[in-house]
């Protein structure tokens, strides 16, 4: 990470509409939505577990999401990476683990095991993190309503609160949300607070309703599955082959990173 990439990511959490950010889930699709013009990447834990025969949410993908980020770090544009719950039960070992990667941003989860932690254990790993790299975008995400554990606005702002206290720059609240939920959200937090694409809720409505980042999470990664079945189901029927990006760009692209 440069200085420049953590100004510039901190700094698109305050522009004129919110941050909608691409998650990758390898070098190839990060550098696709690069082109495209993404101001910034994130990771998607599910998308590396998956390509890799893994379940997610078991810390199973600490190693690939290390080689992910190194990867990545020659982009020119920043980058912030899905750490699931850190990897650790420990705050100093989620921040040794944060000092070493070569990131703008990272998204750290209060729960593991499919369960939330208790918050004052995940406001000392956000804490640690901060102390030891106060530059990086700490997006402190509160699992109530993923895990339809403790699901309410209140609930959530409540835990939400300790990490903003422990130094969080963002709160990132995945699931299901209502409008009214989302609007208590936003009202309630200093920070920016970051939702998932869903088809419940469009960019602008979000935006409207005081949301700051719009993350894709898995999104992509699952409907890039589901549009190479479709070739497949195409190309089965008779149809011909659909037009897609050149061979030739997507090597040269690669290579741009060395």
């Amino acid at each position: 990470m440069t200085p420049a990439h953590a100004r510039v990511f901190r700094d698109l959490h305050a522009g004129p509409g919110p941050l909608l950010l691409p998650n990758a889930w390898d070098v190839a699709s990060a550098l696709a939505f690069v082109a495209d013009g993404a101001p910034a990447v994130g990771t998607t834990s599910l998308g590396i577990a998956a390509a890799a025969g893994r379940a997610d949410a078991t810390r199973a993908v600490r190693s690939l999401t290390i080689d992910l980020a190194h990867r990545l770090a020659g982009l020119p544009v920043p980058v912030t990476v899905d750490l699931e719950d850190g990897f650790s039960d420990d705050p100093g070992q989620v921040a040794d683990l944060v000092a070493a990667l070569p990131v703008a941003g990272l998204n750290l989860e209060d729960s593991s095991a499919g369960k939330l932690v208790a918050p004052a254990a995940h406001a000392a790993k956000v804490a640690a993190v901060k102390e030891r790299c106060p530059d990086v975008f700490v997006n402190a995400r509160v699992d109530t309503f993923w895990l339809g554990e403790r699901a309410s606005a209140e609930a959530t702002v409540g835990r939400a609160l300790r990490y903003v206290d422990a130094g969080a720059d963002g709160v990132f609240v995945p699931g299901p949300l209502t409008e009214a939920q989302v609007r208590e959200l936003t009202g309630a937090l200093p920070v920016p607070v970051n939702v998932l694409a869903t088809p419940q809720h469009t960019v602008p409505r979000l935006a409207e309703l005081g949301v700051r980042r719009i993350s894709t999470g898995s999104l992509l990664f699952r409907a890039a599955l589901d549009e190479a079945v479709g070739v497949v189901r195409r190309l089965r029927a008779g149809r011909p082959a659909p037009s897609a990006t050149a061979y030739r760009d997507v090597d040269a692209r690669t290579a741009t990173l060395g």
